[in-house]
């Protein structure tokens, strides 16, 4: 049986940033994770030797001063961005919005739609960059989250005149707050806020708590591109990194129990058994639950987390193959509103991600869109009214896309329970709907002695960035644990 200061359960983002933060600190740790491939939701799987996004495929945090662009450099890690303009072309009824790179030109695009209520939107705008640049600089600095050292407090408290306009915004939702009631009938914006707020914290702008959402409506802002390639390039990287670094990481490896023993714990996985002080699981809380063998919800609250993550979203996919054409050179998305008066939802809001051409000229795209995985109807009708209003959506909003597709595999909640082991398919963790209940665990969670949870459904949430964040400082919180089981300093934090 081997021995590790540390074991990562889950090769998402949150696993991946947990085990190379655990590695640079000098800990020996494994991962091991029950695909055969890295990413989680966020991953590039190949099919007819063509490669697809299981789900997710814009990403942030990739600028050379954020989490991923400082370690490519610290961990040279081999991958490619394309930093596309615009970053997203939003199409509804309205017409066409490209959200371009460049903030103020987008603002401006806004400006020049008819009847644009543009010293509300240029009011908006500004006070919503205020609240965006204090929330990012949190992700941009990993230090500034829970655990906080004591220079981190101090910075903190040097800094409380930058947070003094969170108070106007924390526990409201974001359509009462700054001049978003004003913005309200401009098409636009207001579709382009809808579906922004539904993809990144899973809820409208009517029930959304304020300061997630303005810091996630500067999304497209903060070093997002699309890794060439897909996701899994970039998840590929990281296990690179954590390798180099003197990490593990074992693939076709479910872990099967998690038993808590005087000297740590035990994790039986398909590849024996294994024993750390410190377990990480990068795992919806139901499955950790069940894994360690806890009952109810004394002590760690994972029955309530997991009833939390319930309220939220499963995704209907649809993974295209485009013969060759003029849709494009470049990878690009295109996101789609059939009708602005319906829910953001089952095949009316669509997100259309296209990948680079193979020597053909072929691409691949990932179709998604938000679903309920408990429907009132029968699951086989129910997927079968969402796929055809999906691909009703895409002819009407990106038809030079649709004319192209020359093979359609389909994926619903059940594809991801199946490929991800998510009970039930949910997606994108927690929705964070307004109240104050979205700060009172803001530090890493710890389930019981030794044993973290990581991933979408804690916070920071639901993004790779944020995902990864959470799992770097999960690992800082666990260094105690692990220095006092194996009696050494692990190297220091940088």
């Amino acid at each position: 049986m081997q021995h590790f200061d540390a074991i990562v359960v889950g090769a998402g983002f949150g696993g991946l940033g947990a085990a190379l933060r655990l590695a640079e600190r000098g800990a020996r740790v494994c991962v091991s994770e029950a695909l055969t491939y890295p990413g989680g939701c966020a991953s590039t799987f190949t099919r007819g030797g063509r490669r697809y996004e299981a789900g997710a495929t814009l990403f942030s945090g990739l600028g050379p001063d954020q989490l991923f662009g400082r370690w490519s450099r610290q961990h040279r890690m081999d991958y490619e961005v394309d930093w596309v303009d615009p970053v997203v072309t939003l199409r509804g009824p309205f017409g066409e919005l490209p959200v371009l790179r460049d903030r103020e030109a987008f603002i401006e695009r806004l400006c020049h739609f008819p009847q644009a209520p543009v010293g509300a939107l240029r009011a908006f705008f500004d006070a919503q960059r205020r609240i965006a640049d204090t929330l990012w600089s949190l992700f941009d600095t990993p230090a500034s989250l829970p655990p906080w050292t004591a220079s981190a407090l101090a910075n903190h408290t040097l800094s409380a005149l930058r947070y003094a306009p969170l108070a106007a915004v924390v526990g409201r939702p974001l359509a009462k707050v700054l001049d978003y009631p004003r913005l309200r009938g401009f098409a636009p914006f207001e579709t382009w806020a809808r579906a922004l707020c539904q993809i990144t914290v899973q809820c409208s702008p009517d029930e959304v708590e304020a300061p997630f959402a303005l810091a996630a409506l500067d999304y497209a802002w903060r070093g997002t591109g699309h890794v060439r390639g897909g996701i899994g390039q970039l998840a590929s990287a990281l296990v690179g990194a954590i390798e180099r670094a003197g990490g593990q990481v074992r693939f076709a490896d479910r872990v099967s129990a998690l038993e808590q023993g005087s000297m740590g714990w035990r994790v039986r996985s398909r590849r024996g058994e294994a024993t750390a002080p410190v377990v990480l699981c990068n795992a919806a809380p139901g499955v950790v639950r069940r894994l360690a063998g806890l009952e109810g919800d004394a002590g760690h609250g994972l029955a309530r987390l997991e009833a939390r993550v319930a309220t939220g979203w499963g995704a209907s996919m649809q993974y295209l193959t485009l013969a060759p054409g003029d849709v494009h050179e470049a990878p690009h998305h295109v996101e789609c509103v059939a009708d602005a008066s319906l829910p953001f939802e089952e095949g009316n809001h669509i997100f259309v991600s296209i990948g680079d051409a193979d020597e053909r000229g072929r691409r691949s795209a990932t179709v998604s869109t938000h679903v309920r995985p408990a429907p009132s109807e029968p699951p086989a009708d129910y997927f079968a009214r969402v796929q055809a209003t999906m691909t009703r959506t895409l002819s009407l909003r990106a038809p030079e896309v649709a004319a192209r597709v020359e093979a359609r595999m389909t994926g619903s909640p059940r594809t991801f329970e199946r490929f991800t082991g998510r009970p039930g398919g949910f997606v994108g963790g927690v929705p964070r709907r307004a109240g104050l209940h979205n700060y009172t665990t803001l530090s890493p969670t710890t389930v019981a002695e030794g044993l973290y949870l990581v991933g979408d459904a804690v916070f920071p949430g639901q993004s790779t960035l944020a995902t990864a964040l959470g799992g770097h400082r999960a690992a800082d919180a666990a260094i105690t644990v692990i220095e006092r089981a194996s009696g050494r300093g692990l190297r220091p934090a940088q």
